[in-house]
């Protein structure tokens, strides 16, 4: 164990992908660890969102930054994380000109980013998948994949409690202490045993994603964290063994992603002021079958099983267009931008950086409590999720 940092306890609020690949970096760096989630694990954004290891390449013709940050932690999640991915790869289809039209900008993308591509015909996508519409007139194989995101989470918080994090989930933050300009713990209430209590820590990390602003706010500070919903789709019957994405400029219902015997359609776009009630706008669910229907004509002969919606936590500001904010992250630490000493907000970013996004945020806690403790998550292979219930 790192002596230096196990001089000093954080407290991590938020238990989806960020804030348990966090609590797994911290503790693996022999940080004094505890996270809080104020439901079950995954329960927020991460554990509604459409499940898909991106290779980076929805992103790699407007945002290329975010397809490389993609794609590096794509390949480092293979390595770390067996059991909670599904790498069956994806392909982007193009039914109409506009889409062919598109594709050499995307295999240029593909290409500038370090993305790995295949070239197929429309009838050898076709052969691929079967369901594909017959309008189909080429595809480029990338290498995306699927995850299951509570096992995603579990993994991360198995291996942190084996290096001693304690993970506290139905515990709510009520307020953060402060002592002058100092974040220096929580008022936490158990929703299990409804009992309020204070938890204390040398360094406090605001991981909860588009509920990020109401945590920021107890310590009087501001975070450009943009709620963003999509409304997603969950149809009955596997109608793709690979993920189905629209050759095209990002756009709603354009991604068709097969998560165990379902098929998950997304998804649509827009701004909200309170991630917690969010309704779901019946024309963006009618898109999704559309949209759906133009890549697998199967999706319009099926019933829904599930109609859901989550929100996305974006770096912008309120106004921004949504689809135009980029899907990389940042760490804010509150000393530098609010004169808020000992508390470091991580959002933006994707399921799938999760591992880079807790790197950063720790590198950041390191750097400000001058502790030498280099990141080891990059080779470091999680345990099972099946050992969260087990340590």
């Amino acid at each position: 164990m790192n002596t230096q940092a196990s001089k000093y306890s954080v407290l991590v609020i938020g238990g989806g992908s960020t804030g348990a690949a966090v609590a797994h970096d911290l503790a693996l760096r022999g940080f004094k660890t505890t996270l809080v989630e104020r439901g079950e694990i995954a329960s927020g954004t991460t554990g509604r969102n459409h499940c898909l290891l991106h290779s980076g390449a929805r992103y790699c013709v407007k945002d290329k930054e975010s397809a490389i940050e993609c794609i590096e932690e794509n390949m480092i999640l293979r390595k770390i994380m067996p059991d909670s991915m599904e790498l069956n790869g994806g392909l982007f289809v193009a039914v109409n000109d506009s889409d062919m039209a598109y594709m050499p900008l995307f295999i240029e993308g593909c290409e500038e980013t370090g993305i790995p591509y295949k070239q197929y015909t429309g009838e050898e996508a076709r052969r691929l998948e079967p369901y594909l519409s017959e309008k189909t007139l080429a595809a480029v194989w990338v290498p995306d994949g699927v995850f299951e995101p509570m096992r995603m989470c579990m993994a991360f918080l198995a291996t942190a409690k084996k290096n001693g994090a304690l993970v506290l989930p139905y515990t709510e933050v009520k307020g953060l202490h402060m002592e002058g300009n100092r974040v220096t713990g929580a008022r936490v209430w158990d929703r299990i045993q409804k009992r309020e209590y204070d938890l204390y820590a040398d360094l406090v990390v605001n991981a909860a994603g588009p509920w990020a602003e109401n945590i920021a706010r107890m310590a009087g500070v501001d975070v450009p964290v943009v709620p963003t919903p999509g409304v997603m789709t969950s149809m009955t019957g596997r109608l793709c063994q690979r993920v189905i994405n629209r050759m095209n400029v990002s756009s709603d219902g354009d991604i068709i992603v097969p998560q165990r015997q379902t098929s998950i359609i997304g998804t649509s776009s827009w701004t909200v002021d309170d991630a917690d009630y969010i309704e779901i706008p019946e024309d963006h669910v009618q898109l999704m079958y559309q949209r759906g229907s133009e890549m697998i004509p199967q999706v319009g002969k099926v019933k829904p099983r599930g109609i859901f919606v989550v929100a996305r936590p974006l770096i912008g500001r309120k106004g921004q267009d949504e689809r135009e904010i980029a899907r990389t992250f940042e760490a804010f630490d509150h000393a530098v931008s609010d004169n808020v000493e000992g508390f470091v907000t991580i959002s933006g970013g994707k399921t799938t950086t999760a591992r880079a996004m807790a790197e950063t945020t720790v590198n950041v806690i390191a750097d400000k409590l001058d502790v030498e403790a280099p990141c080891q998550t990059r080779d470091t292979v999680l345990l099972s999720y099946r050992d969260y219930y087990l340590i």
